[in-house]
């Protein structure tokens, strides 16, 4: 019974060493030392070898980010089952970056910044918590961590999701009716939605216009999701006020995109959140405990919806 390993080597190192200690009986392979490739039977990558059919026993596809979209699904056997990762060092990282670009939003941080530039000082308004509207797109594991954290600095919260989703003192709104409530009351409007082919370019002019003038976007989803030359026009126009931006389409972001010279966007290099190297082989060893157990899996992924 083999896992072979397709990622990072120094994280692999950390992973060979939990795996030994917590299951020595499982051996670990590294890419491209594929061994016996008929005992294969459980694969962690974040791109999967191009052709999986060497494997004919494989079972389980174990993502090693929280997202899978740059996994071609179409490709992979019906019988393997597809797991992104659940590993607390993601939502932990996220909360911390969320939070900080939100307080720096809610607190003028950018105009400030700019205002320190020009050498002008000019306090702006305070708005208490309570009269900021925040809206996370995408009530899952991360949105719904974000939404509660978020809620707990006395924020008006409110999520939007494809189906309808509950979490207890926070607004939900749910479909297309839903999201365009949802945009309405949005000051600060945040992505936390998974790629798929209906969000692919998602936030766009379009969207753009059903936020409230002067609006926030802070982007953590998926780069493929933003129509960047809408979101430039959005800012110069001044229907956004201020966007952050940590991923992108590509990625790196190439030296002459104008991404980089707005004034009025903050662009990081998608390190909003980022998994732990023990804290990822601790995830897996869960599941393949649950496999064994015949339990459900963390973080199994639902093949028709693409997440």
């Amino acid at each position: 019974m083999t896992l072979l390993y397709k990622s990072d080597a120094q994280r692999g190192q950390v992973w060979a060493q939990v795996f030994a200690e917590r299951m020595p009986a499982l051996r670990l392979r590294f890419w491209p030392d594929l061994g016996d490739p008929a005992q294969v039977r459980y694969l962690a990558a974040w791109v999967p070898p191009p052709d999986l059919s060497v494997f004919p026993n494989l079972e389980i596809l174990f993502g090693v980010g929280a997202g899978i979209d740059h996994f071609d699904l179409a490709a992979l056997p019906p019988r393997v089952r597809v797991v992104r990762m659940i590993e607390p060092g993601i939502r932990e990282a996220m909360l911390e970056y969320v939070s900080a670009s939100v307080l720096a939003l809610h607190r003028n941080l950018p105009q400030y910044l700019r205002q320190q530039r020009e050498r002008h000082w000019q306090p702006l308004p305070v708005v208490p918590a309570a009269r900021r509207r925040i809206g996370v797109l995408g009530i899952g594991e991360l949105g719904g961590a974000v939404l509660r954290h978020l809620h707990g600095y006395g924020f008006d919260c409110a999520g939007w999701s494809r189906s309808p989703r509950q979490l207890a003192g926070i607004a939900s709104f749910a479909g297309g009716e839903g999201l365009d409530a949802l945009l309405a009351r949005s000051d600060i409007l945040i992505c936390l939605l998974p790629l798929t082919e209906a969000t692919r370019g998602l936030l766009d002019a379009k969207l753009f216009a059903r936020l409230p003038r002067g609006a926030a976007l802070l982007q953590v989803g998926r780069g493929a999701q933003l129509v960047a030359a809408d979101l430039l026009a959005a800012l110069d126009s001044g229907q956004l006020s201020e966007a952050i931006v940590d991923v992108t389409d590509p990625e790196p972001l190439p030296p002459h995109d104008p991404l980089w010279q707005h004034p009025r966007i903050w662009l990081t290099p998608h390190i909003a959140s980022a998994t732990r190297a023990e804290g990822s082989a601790l995830a897996v060893l869960e599941n393949l405990r649950r496999h064994d157990a015949g339990e459900p899996l963390l973080g199994e992924i639902d093949r028709t919806r693409g997440y």
